[in-house]
């Protein structure tokens, strides 16, 4: 009997409200490069052939949402909870009918406008069947330093900046997410991964994949948008 090859859909928790932005509207849908970030984000997404559907979690009173999703694709979720880790939860539970145990997700934070289809490819390529998952990542070039009781310099050998999106299977993030406890132990979805002891792979990825928390990131953003090819 053939084994069915996995459906790699995306998962884009976009129920926050980005209150270091200070703006009048949630981040998501500010306008970047003259489109809503959150509608640049999505596009990327369906851009990419192996991308099977993307589905959007946002808050059940959200009224943008409806203007910024394209007509096909996209599936909006109204199930979006307090923090990202809860809207992460409430999406896989509204798709459990959809996904087998082995097909992958890719959570991807709706403030990265920079994402491509190259590079969403280029994840997919690298992780393979990895029953550990994995994420595009930075590795760090710039000295590091603690500050602490005295300054000091940590070595950046082996380290990185994690990025999205982060691929997992669908059981495996489920389980992994079920089980993290310590919301403040788990600042990405890697990290619930880590806590049962998996090491997902680092996919190198790129510096237009930041993600805009402040105002002054929108212009970097914006720089990278105006170069597709960079």
């Amino acid at each position: 009997m053939t084994q069915q090859q996995p459906r790699y859909v995306a998962l884009i928790p976009a129920a926050g409200v980005g209150s270091r932005m200070g703006a009048s509207t949630p981040k998501q849908y500010m306008e970047i490069a003259g489109q809503p970030m959150l509608r640049r984000t999505i596009a990327a997404f369906l851009s990419c052939d192996r991308i099977a559907h993307t589905f959007v979690v946002v808050s059940e009173a959200d009224g943008y949402i409806d203007a910024v999703v394209p007509s096909g694709g996209v599936t909006v979720l109204r199930c979006g909870g307090a923090t990202r880790m809860e809207s992460i939860r409430n999406g896989l539970a509204a798709i459990r009918d959809q996904l087998r145990d082995e097909d992958r997700v890719l959570v991807h934070d709706a403030a990265r406008p920079g994402l491509t289809a190259q590079l969403i490819e280029r994840l997919i390529d690298t992780v393979g069947d990895d029953p550990a998952g994995g994420l595009l990542a930075l590795p760090v070039v710039d000295t590091v330093k603690r500050q602490g009781a005295s300054v000091q310099t940590v070595p950046r050998d082996g380290l990185w900046l994690a990025q999205t999106p982060q691929m997992f299977s669908y059981r495996l993030l489920s389980d992994a997410l079920a089980a993290a406890h310590d919301a403040a132990a788990i600042t990405d979805d890697a990290s619930a991964v880590e806590a049962l002891g998996l090491s997902p792979r680092l996919v190198e990825g790129h510096p237009r994949n930041l993600k805009v928390t402040l105002p002054a990131d929108i212009r970097i953003a914006e720089m990278y948008l105006a170069s597709p090819d960079t």
